[in-house]
Parts: C-alpha cells; structure tokens; sequence
C-alpha cells in the first residue's frame, strides 16, 4: 500500500513563511562566505560599516575610514561581504515581524502562534550574536554560535512552512505501525547531524579546516599528534583578535580530526536511517525520503572530500556549509513528517 501526503488548505502565511526560508538559504550562504573569506571583521564597527550606512566607497570616504580605525583600513573586498549579509538578515527579521502580526490576525486553534513569536526572539538573538562577533573579534565561542543560530532560524523557518503547508502523511494502520516506530531513529539522525554541524562550525571558527591537508591520512599519519584540551576549549580568553585563530597547530588537528570520525559517524547512521525507510514498503513516501536523504548526504560527502582534494577553494567550502543546512533540513521534514502522521482507520483506494 503506497503512503500520500493529505493536503488541506494552506493556512494564512504559508506564502510568506516560504519566501522567509528562501531567504534564510541567502542568509546563510553570505554568512559561510563572509567567514570564510575572512571579512568576519570587514567591518570592524556594527550595525554600520566604518561609520557608514553601507561601506566606503569613495577615496575620501575611505581615508577618513581609516583614519577613524587606523587598526583595521578598508578593505574594499571584504566591506561588502559583511554589509550585505547584514541588510539580508535585517530583511529576514522584517518577515519574522509579518509572520507575528499575521499569526496574531487570524489566531485559532490551529493556526502557529507560539512558534512565530519563538522565531522572532531568536532572529533578535542571532542578530545580538552578529553584533558581538564583530565586538568580540571573532571569539570562537561567539563565531560558532552565530553559526549554529543561523542554521537554527532556517531550519525553524522551513519547520514553520511545514505546518502552514497543512501536509500530513495518513497511512493505514499495518504502515502506521511501522513508521511510529522510526521516530525515535529519526529523531537520534536529527541529533547526530545537528552534533556534527556544531563540529564544522568550531572547525571554521577556529580555521582548522586546512589542519589536515590530507586525505585519508592527516598529516600524512593516521593518528596524529592532537591536542583535545586546547582544541575544545570553550573558556578561551575574550580579547585578542581570533582573525586567522591562535590555536597551535596539534590543537587545530584535534578539532579537524573529530569532524572527519564526525562525519564518518553521521554517514553511517544516515544509510542506516535511509535503509530503515525503504524497509517500510515499497513506492512509499519513506522511500522517497530516504532517496532524499541519500541524495544529499552523497552530496554532503563530496563537497567535504572535494574541500580537502581541491584544496579548500571558496566556492566549495561555502557549498559544503550550504551542505550541511540541506541535510538538517530533510532531518527535519522526516521528523515532522513521521510526528504528524496520521492513521486511517481503512486502507484508501486512491491517492
């Protein structure tokens, strides 16, 4: 029997709630840019840019710009990475604020009220995390949880239009069963994924992407000499400027090291996951989860073995970080999907 999603009407704010997720997609590519060029301080003041509503631009605006910051002069091409994913992400808290109003207009029952209001506190909060990576010069700690923030706000943008798209799974009862029972496994892989995203933003926020140039060796050894005190420790000291990392090296190499067991453990558990799903029944909307799941895993895999291959070219850094956004995302939806399932009390005869 095939499982098929129950559409309903959409519920007010499906449309807005979609544009936000797009949107968040920008977001989150400006930022892995920003970072991983290395314009994390193309601005060093906030919310402006070297006094400016945008950036300097002219050669008197730039003088005076660097006069006021003789420590950091302008840089023209890292002013604009920074201030454009400023001004998406301030477009992005602007929708959060509709999403609130019209929550509030057509409240009901079935209409999300407390998530909206949750995901406009968030945005607030992430912009606060912005603010103090700029302040903080690049603290680590700071950097990482802006990352993770981001990654946060799609996936809670993407949970949104979900439950505005008014999509269930109904399944007959003998499918239902089975389904029920992969919650639990669907829910550890969103765990599982979520842990290693937090490893690749440590490892970006401390620059030990390039500390194993190698592959599959790290430093031409398989066990490298590693420094895990100093590579995950959280109690680094506010004050320096983190631009480039202050980590020795074997600390570098621990943090590298653990994302890559990371990833190794992440796809192992997510064919586990899709294999699962394909053993629910044949055509059935679990398969083609798990056909997602593989794709973009599969894809996921690449990037991070192209990054090391190619040796770390921008495009592909930022598309692994775009990666691993998408995975999460299709962890969710299967959570969602299988949370929200419904059981049919016949088998249907159509779709």
């Amino acid at each position: 029997m095939n499982l098929f999603d129950h559409a309903e009407k959409r519920k007010p704010g499906f449309k807005l709630a979609l544009i936000g997720t797009v949107l968040a997609v920008f977001v989150l590519g400006l930022g892995a840019f920003t970072r991983l060029a290395d314009a994390g301080l193309g601005c060093p003041d906030w919310p402006g840019c070297y006094g400016h509503m945008f950036w300097p631009d002219s050669a008197s605006d730039v003088e005076k710009a660097n006069q006021l910051f003789p420590d950091t002069p302008v840089e023209h091409d890292k002013t604009w990475p920074e201030m454009v994913h400023r001004y998406f992400a301030m477009t992005l808290g602007f929708i959060s604020v509709m999403l609130v109003a019209l929550a509030v207009k057509y409240r009901s029952p079935t209409q999300p009220l407390k998530l909206p209001i949750f995901m406009l506190g968030f945005i607030i909060l992430q912009g606060m995390f912005g603010m103090w990576t700029v302040t903080l010069k690049l603290w680590p700690q700071i950097v990482t949880a802006h990352l993770l923030g981001g990654f946060a706000t799609f996936s809670l943008y993407w949970l949104l239009t979900l439950r505005l798209s008014n999509q269930h799974w109904q399944l007959p009862a003998d499918i239902f069963e089975k389904v029920s029972a992969l919650k639990k496994w669907a829910l550890l892989g969103l765990v599982i994924v979520a842990g290693q995203v937090a490893l690749g933003g440590w490892t970006t926020s401390n620059y030990a992407a390039v500390a194993c140039p190698d592959l599959p060796t790290c430093q031409n050894q398989w066990l490298p000499v590693m420094n895990f005190a100093q590579g995950f420790d959280i109690f680094q000291a506010i004050g320096p400027n983190y631009l480039g990392g202050t980590m020795e090296n074997e600390s570098r190499i621990a943090i590298h090291f653990s994302h890559r067991i990371g990833a190794i453990i992440t796809t192992i558990y997510m064919v586990l996951l899709a294999f699962m799903l394909l053993r629910v029944g044949p055509h059935s909307a679990t398969q083609r989860m798990a056909k997602i799941l593989l794709i973009m895993l599969s894809l996921q895999v690449l990037l991070g073995l192209g990054n090391i291959l190619l040796k770390f070219p921008l495009a592909i850094a930022v598309a692994h970080n775009l990666g691993g956004a998408f995975l999460l995302l299709v962890l969710v939806t299967l959570n969602y999907k299988l949370q929200t399932s419904r059981c049919l009390a016949t088998s249907p005869t159509s779709h």
